[in-house]
């Protein structure tokens, strides 16, 4: 049996990531008032969600709780965060480089799930980067069967590693989108009107990423199959490929990413 959406969920801090999730869970169908949101400055939120300015007026707790804010406010705003929680409660952290430690000692009576998500739970269609220490197989399928609807999840199993998540499945999309302007770039400077050189790649981004989800190949087995000995395709790659330049340039990137997450563990939110 498929567990019961609950019945409220409490969104402390709504920004962007918060935000994706939030339209995720509408888009499948979630009653708007299910939703609470705590947050001074959260704007353009959807019809008939409970927007809250403080947890001050805020006589009810929650069973479930996505914790949406700036990982360098915690210390701060962890007493009140803690008024929220109901005994037990399910607390959700979407907070890069915060640990389950640290949320532990935080919150000793809530159930810890770290998450990593990006801005497609709006439709269906993020990783969901999920450690949950301590979880038994049903408590992991009742996670899932409460995030499926933004996404696919993905356990992680060793901690370590969420940062590297972070960089790659919460930050990721930010390459992607800069690798589509410079596609976009890249067309004008080969002659198109910008406007169509936009157009192609989109359309073609769009259209290489779902072949890629849905083929028994591997992208490179798909690299190949775009690529004639010799030909145009050929060209290119052989300016991406230059001394590993692609691969070298990815790999710092988000390994920038990843060591920021780990830079925020430690305190340092500047």
């Amino acid at each position: 049996m498929v567990p019961a959406f609950p019945s409220k969920i409490c969104f402390y801090g709504c920004g962007n990531m918060g935000g994706a999730m939030l339209r995720g869970w509408l888009a499948a169908n979630v009653a708007p008032a299910t939703f609470h949101i705590i947050d001074p400055v959260a704007e353009n939120l959807p019809e008939g969600v409970h927007v809250h300015r403080s947890s001050a007026a805020l006589e009810s707790t929650f069973d479930v709780v996505v914790l949406g804010i700036k990982p360098q406010l915690l210390a701060e705003l962890a007493p009140d965060i803690a008024r929220v929680l109901a005994s037990g409660a399910t607390l959700i952290s979407i907070l890069a480089g915060t640990t389950t430690e640290t949320l532990s000692a935080d919150f000793p009576d809530a159930r810890i799930i770290r998450l990593m998500p990006n801005l497609a739970a709006a439709i269906g269609k993020s990783p969901l980067g999920v450690f949950a220490p301590h979880y038994d197989a049903q408590q992991r399928a009742e996670t899932a069967s409460l995030l499926s609807p933004l996404g696919a999840v993905i356990w992680i199993d060793d901690e370590a590693h969420m940062d590297a998540v972070t960089a790659l499945a919460g930050s990721g999309p930010a390459f992607v989108y800069r690798f589509i302007d410079a596609l976009t770039q890249g067309g004008e400077a080969a002659g198109l009107p910008r406007d169509i050189a936009a157009q192609l790649a989109l359309a073609m981004t769009e259209g290489a990423a779902i072949l890629a989800a849905t083929a028994s190949e591997t992208p490179a087995d798909l690299a190949k199959r775009v690529t004639s000995p010799g030909g145009t395709t050929a060209a290119g790659l052989a300016v991406l490929d230059s001394g590993g330049a692609l691969n070298e340039l990815v790999t710092d990137t988000l390994r920038a990413a990843r060591d920021r997450g780990a830079e925020l563990a430690k305190g340092d939110g500047t």
